[in-house]
């Protein structure tokens, strides 16, 4: 009787597991999407991190690589999710992969009872041979039903022995399943440990830009606060040299033509020779800071000679703030160029210039651009006018 239920409960419970397991995908299936979708999280991250070293070999913004890692930062938080997920999923799995081999293995046990009472039947009855039991016909129904005995009873043997072959298959296919399950969830386990390693190491790198991003910035203002001071001492030498030119035309003093007019446009020789690092007019700092340009910059090696663009008096040889040595040449008539970041001046306050005479050597090599010579033009008022207007086309370097 208990047999009878436990094999009844048994065929229930299989039933059951064919159903449910003939609705939902199968194992190989599901490890199949999931590993698709975790790589193609992964793949876009990798875009991303490749993204990221292109932008390290170009000038960039720490701002630039801060919104990098924030978007490595969320494909990395939804691979630990994904990790999860599959983790939960491969747990369920484990669970129901081992109801399946119970109820396999319960039914081959139950196989394998019918197959050892088969067995015993057969050890106390002898050996049958099937043309005696025939011969032994009394009549042809007898015999009708004696054949058919044979074949029924052969052929519940040759079930038998199928099913227990298919049952024995099905827990092998089970048991490596369980196996391949629980290498699986090993394997996910150690990648969400990675992973979630690399999301600190991620979030780390994120916090140690952002102070460096704040500490660029605050070092950008101060520099732009410095570079102000600067620019206003130097508008303030220019003002007075303007207003002093003023006075004396107002006193109807004799006023010769300045060396430098309106018709040196495009025409005057250049300074120096080398590329433009930047332009005149407002640029764009480190961390995207707005940076106005009152002249140009133009990169040479340090110890370049500097000549003056057109003949006049040196109004000041010496140190300005962040420009460090400098020399401003007055030409006359309103019109004056200032030299910046030297490294030496070879005139002094006060001395008379001609056209190309060296008044010093290129320095800047402590600058955030290196070594390269600021040079300006001003006009009437100290108003500062674009350099590239007033150079020589076909001395002016190539531009970048």
């Amino acid at each position: 009787m208990k047999a009878a239920v436990r094999r009844a409960s048994c065929v229930v419970l299989l039933l059951i597991a064919q159903s449910v397991a003939a609705q939902r995908p199968t194992y190989q299936q599901q490890m199949q999407e999931n590993q698709q979708r975790l790589e193609g999280i992964k793949r876009e991250r990798s875009e991303v991190e490749q993204e990221l070293e292109r932008l390290r070999t170009q000038a960039h913004s720490l701002s630039d690589e801060i919104a990098n890692i924030e978007q490595q930062t969320q494909s990395t938080n939804r691979i630990v999710n994904e990790l999860d997920r599959q983790i939960t999923g491969l747990g369920g799995q484990i669970d129901q992969i081992t109801v399946d081999l119970l109820i396999a293995e319960d039914a081959l046990l139950e196989k394998r009872a019918v197959l050892e009472r088969r067995v015993v039947d057969i050890y106390k009855r002898g050996p049958l041979y099937s043309w005696q039991v025939l011969l032994a016909a009394e009549s042809f129904g007898d015999l009708l039903s004696r054949y058919k005995y044979l074949f029924l009873v052969s052929r519940q043997d040759v079930l038998l022995k199928n099913d227990m072959h298919k049952l024995r298959d099905r827990v092998a296919r089970q048991r490596q399943l369980l196996v391949d399950a629980r290498e699986t969830l090993a394997r996910r386990r150690s990648e969400r440990t990675d992973e979630l390693g690399r999301y600190l190491t991620l979030q780390h790198e994120r916090e140690t830009n952002l102070r460096e991003t704040r500490r660029t910035a605050r070092q950008a203002e101060q520099r732009l606060s410095r570079l102000e001071r600067d620019e206003t001492s130097l508008n303030d030498r220019i003002e007075a040299l303007e207003r002093a030119r003023r006075e004396a035309e107002s006193r109807g003093a004799s006023t010769t033509t300045g060396a430098i007019t309106t018709a040196d446009l495009g025409g005057l020789d250049w300074p120096v020779e080398g590329s433009i690092i930047y332009p005149f007019g407002m640029t764009t700092g480190p961390n995207n800071t707005r940076i106005p340009r009152h002249g140009i910059g133009i990169r040479v090696p340090v110890g370049t000679a500097v000549r003056a663009v057109a003949a006049g008096t040196v109004s000041l040889a010496g140190p300005l703030g962040l420009y460090l040595t400098s020399v401003l040449i007055d030409h006359g008539g309103g019109y004056y160029t200032f030299y910046g970041y030297l490294n030496d001046a070879t005139v002094h306050q006060g001395d008379r210039v001609t056209r190309a005479q060296v008044i010093g050597h290129v320095g800047g090599q402590s600058s955030d651009e290196g070594p390269h010579l600021h040079f300006e033009i001003r006009g009437q008022g100290g108003i500062a006018l674009d350099p590239g207007n007033w150079l020589r086309a076909p001395r002016s370097p190539s531009r970048r």
